[in-house]
């Protein structure tokens, strides 16, 4: 029997939220709970998703700002724990991998790939939500938007941090995102980089000078090599 051709890269890092998974759903449920707490009035899942992207305060920031008054300092910190409580305890009633996410992962660790998550949502929330849709097992390294002394997408530090607890290097790494976060992230890191066409991205992905842009995640196998 012929050996399986090796693989190019010995690396992948993903994106979570509009990459792997859809999750605007909850998250816009949470966060117009919070905001129905203050008073404030229910978002759209359109308003929700345009503010996606940076984090749990950034996402808190834009609601209110959207809503009414803005909010920082101390009240910011006490609206984003709770959100956050809320979100970790509801974060995968509504959301669900793309299509293909599932398979896909299968298929890239079986060819001996190391996977890597890195996301600018906060570490347990993203851990909680991997646990709940069967995701958490397919990944070598996680890191979260707040567990690297505040670096994160587009910090390129950020994706080499999680390159490093995935024992390898850039030169063999690609990325895949949804944002321009992520392309920025690994541009400044030196990596390739795979857009999705179906996340949540501020501008048309084929302009965000990503190396590719993928319409359906099952393509992404066949991308990864084209990369090298």
């Amino acid at each position: 029997m012929a050996s399986r051709r090796p693989h190019p890269l010995e690396a992948v890092l993903f994106d979570l939220d509009g990459t792997l998974i859809d999750s605007a759903p909850d998250l816009a449920a949470a966060l117009n709970r919070l905001l129905a707490g203050e008073g404030r009035r229910e978002l759209s899942l359109g308003e929700v998703v345009a503010m996606i992207g940076d984090g749990a305060p950034k996402l808190i920031e834009r609601a209110f700002a959207a809503t009414g008054d803005g909010v920082e300092g101390r009240r910011l910190e006490a609206l984003r724990a709770a959100f956050l409580a809320d979100y970790e305890a509801n974060g995968a009633v509504l959301t669900r991998p793309y299509p293909g996410v599932v398979e896909t992962l299968e298929r890239l660790t079986g060819e001996g790939l190391r996977l890597g998550l890195c996301t600018n949502k906060p570490g347990r929330a993203t851990r909680a939500v991997l646990a709940e849709l069967g995701l958490a097992g397919h990944f070598g390294a996680v890191l979260g938007g707040d567990e690297l002394d505040g670096v994160r997408k587009p910090d390129p530090r950020h994706l080499l941090a999680l390159l490093e607890l995935l024992g390898a290097g850039p030169e063999r790494a690609a990325m895949v995102g949804d944002s321009e976060n992520d392309v920025a992230a690994a541009r400044a890191a030196g990596l390739p980089v795979i857009v999705v066409a179906f996340g949540y991205a501020h501008a048309p992905p084929g302009e965000l000078g990503a190396e590719a842009v993928i319409e359906r995640f099952t393509q992404l196998p066949e991308a990864l090599r084209r990369l090298a």
